[in-house]
């Protein structure tokens, strides 16, 4: 063949072959097994849904991402323009508040079927896959978090998602095949999106280049390929990113900080706020150790005493899959036990999923390892070998997944948040209680829903709700100086926390005003105590 020759065509397959039952099977699977167990995911999660409004960061998420404000540190991009999206496509199924609880579900039901793709693309065996993807979806605390708005859970899908990108460019380029170098731009993408939405992206980096590195070793001599990677990662980080200034500057309400200038900017995207709560991470390794043990225990149940020895397996069999997700959970483990700061478990979704990875790769293992055994006839031309496969396949499937479904019931009892109206009930009576013109002095917890109703519902106008966060970005000054600033002219009320009232009492005379439901009574302020020190200084 000469240069100017063409190319010979891809051989065809037989149209009998593409026709063929365990074709057709195969092809349905790699789009029903993931749909099916996607599918589930949501209806678990639907079945437990937070009905609507709630206190804390959630609070602030239903409210932000309707108006496409700015969350808190780090702001969250990514998951504020697909709140945002969603809350309009969703309009039918209720008020924004619910239908933030609903992305969650979707995204859970996203990431369960993510699973499936990637367990069934490491290890062939369609039913372990899915089990895998059931696992997911029944393990507390994706279940949990599936339950109520919260990006951890979309980090949770894009992780999925690059998971099966890089161990798809792998397969490729062991394969040869020229389309292996979209895999791997793709994944830079995801990576993208998700540091665009979760400051624990950057816990992955260590193995993913580690990754990259032992697939392809001269990889780093590829320029062209390096600046394509490094160019839809950072284009598609700065994008996101570019919603923080834009929309300060555009006056949405809802701005955390002040993204719109340079220093406001990086202290938000880097969360310099939170810089203070990593603390000791080389203390106290044994106890740490111990805490991830029983968080393990916990989630999975007798399958916990399986992981190191999956990851062994995985080791052997994958080894380099083991190098990516072993040092991804290694560092994202290790960081959470070293951070003191709301609720961390939700931190510890990655190193589940990756988890259950090793978990399903060793029951594919163990299939192998049966069907290698009872085949010992290897020219048997009846369906006996189909036939094996198939029961192995299922036998350890359902023993992957039974310890989660027998806990199941227990574990809904533990995760349901379907009959939980508090945040609703205590806004709405506040909200009602306080008197024409009023100031309400709050703190984080209990701010967020009362600006949902403000600003979503278009509840209460008069009112101004002052936040600790409200008091730094304004330069209020501290809640002496706020009241001070009001009392006399407008009414105030406060709503805060137990550590905040003997300085308070000391300085104020306060009457309270119990909430029927118990949750948090309004303080009103009456006026000033007759005091030697006049009145008490409570630190912003």
């Amino acid at each position: 063949m000469s240069a100017a020759d063409p190319p010979a065509p891809a051989p065809r397959l037989p149209a009998r072959t593409l026709r063929s039952p365990t074709v057709r099977w195969r092809a349905a699977t790699a789009v029903g097994a993931p749909v099916l167990v996607g599918v589930v995911a949501f209806a678990l999660a639907r079945s437990t849904l937070l009905p609507g409004l709630a206190l804390w960061d959630t609070g602030e998420f239903q409210a932000v991402a309707p108006v496409l404000g700015t969350a808190h540190p780090t702001g969250y991009p990514s998951y504020i323009l697909l709140g945002w999206v969603a809350s309009l496509l969703l309009a039918p199924f209720g008020e924004p508040a619910l239908r933030m609880n609903l992305l969650s579900a979707i995204t859970l039901g996203t990431a369960a079927g993510l699973t499936v793709v990637l367990v069934r693309g490491l290890t062939g065996r369609s039913l372990v896959a899915v089990a895998a993807g059931f696992l997911l979806a029944l393990t507390p605390i994706p279940w949990r978090v599936g339950s109520f708005a919260d990006p951890h859970m979309l980090h949770l899908a894009l992780v999925a998602a690059i998971l099966v990108l890089l161990a798809g460019w792998e397969s490729r380029t062991r394969a040869g095949r020229p389309t292996a170098d979209r895999w791997l731009v793709a994944a830079a993408a995801t990576y993208g999106v998700a540091l665009g939405n979760q400051g624990l992206t950057v816990l992955l980096a260590p193995g993913i280049g580690l990754f990259v590195l032992a697939v392809e070793p001269r990889v780093w001599r590829r320029s062209a390929q390096l600046g394509r990677c490094v160019a839809a990662l950072l284009g598609v980080a700065a994008v996101l990113y570019l919603e923080l200034p834009i929309r300060a500057a555009m006056g949405a309400p809802l701005v955390y900080g002040h993204p719109d200038t340079w220093g406001g900017f990086w202290y938000v995207v880097l969360g310099q706020q939170f810089g203070g709560a990593v603390g000791g991470p080389f203390a106290d390794l044994a106890g740490k150790a111990g805490a991830l043990v029983s968080l393990a225990t916990a989630q999975f149940g007798p399958l916990a005493a399986l992981i190191p020895a999956s990851f062994l397996v995985v080791a052997i069999r994958r080894p380099v899959y083991a190098l990516l997700t072993g040092t991804s959970l290694v560092v994202t483990c290790w960081f959470a036990a070293s951070y003191t700061n709301a609720d961390i478990e939700r931190y510890y979704l990655g190193p589940i999923l990756i988890a259950i990875s090793w978990l399903a790769i060793a029951a594919a293992a163990l299939v192998d390892g049966v069907e290698a055994q009872l085949l010992v006839i290897e020219d048997d031309p009846g369906p006996r070998p189909r036939t094996v496969r198939i029961v192995a396949s299922l036998i350890v499937a359902v023993v992957l997944v039974a310890p989660a479904v027998i806990a199941a019931p227990t574990t809904r009892l533990i995760v349901n948040q379907s009959t939980d109206t508090r945040a609703a009930d205590w806004s709405r009576w506040a909200f009602r209680t306080a008197e024409p013109d009023a100031v309400l002095v709050t703190w984080w917890g209990y701010s967020t829903p009362l600006w949902y109703r403000q600003v979503i519902l278009g509840e209460r106008a008069d009112v101004r709700v002052v936040d600790d966060r409200t008091r730094l970005d304004e330069g209020l000054g501290s809640v002496d100086d706020v009241i001070r600033a009001n009392v006399g002219s407008r009414p105030v009320y406060l709503v805060r926390r137990d550590e905040d009232l003997a300085a308070l009492e000391g300085g104020w005379l306060l009457d309270v005003v119990p909430d029927p439901g118990g949750l948090q009574p309004l303080l009103r302020v009456v006026g000033a105590r007759a005091a030697r020190g006049g009145p008490g200084t409570i630190a912003p």
